[in-house]
């Protein structure tokens, strides 16, 4: 009997050994691309220049961190959807969070024509960033984006819950995390 309880501890302290070394250092999740990982810091300027740090945008907001461009057609497609996403819960309570945003990371290499993309589709979130880079958007590489649209919806503490979140599947997702 001692030697079966003692088996069901050395057990329990191996996942619990491995619990806290896929948390990290200090209970905080890893930094990385998948689900429950830390989402990599993001910053990058608007349109006129003001520098938006994904860190300081997530305080306390769900965000969805949405590649897009101008030139995309699905992309643009898929505009009005994130648009009513977002006027449907932008002052929404959530379990864990107040309110819901939208970081737009464009791989635009024109300012012009993103800029007229974001009036003409009527993306009027605050948070619109580029580096103009296109296909070598640094955004893109550090995300690992190969096709647009693509996003990462992520926690009020930059934790990604969903990714590839289009249609009413962004919407489902979200109403999950309503109070």
């Amino acid at each position: 009997m001692k030697k079966i309880q003692l088996g069901i501890a050395v057990v329990a302290l191996l996942f619990i050994g491995i619990g806290i070394s896929a948390i990290g250092k200090g209970g905080s999740p890893q930094t990385g691309l998948n689900i429950g990982n830390k989402a990599p810091e993001l910053k990058f300027n608007s349109p006129d220049g003001k520098e938006y740090a994904l860190s300081k945008v997530n305080k306390g907001k769900i965000v969805l961190i949405d590649f897009w461009a101008s030139w995309c057609g699905p992309c643009r497609m898929e505009n009005p959807n994130v648009v009513k996403t977002y006027n449907t819960y932008k002052n929404s309570k959530f379990k864990n969070a107040k309110g819901f945003t939208v970081y737009s990371v464009s791989l635009d290499k024109s300012k012009e024509s993103w800029v007229a993309a974001i009036a003409k589709d009527k993306l009027s979130w605050e948070y619109h960033v580029s580096d103009l880079g296109y296909w070598q958007s640094q955004a893109a590489r550090l995300y690992n984006v190969n096709s647009i649209p693509t996003n990462f919806l992520l926690d009020a503490n930059g934790v990604i819950l969903a990714k590839g979140l289009r249609g009413a599947a962004l919407d489902d997702e979200l109403k999950k995390l309503l109070k």
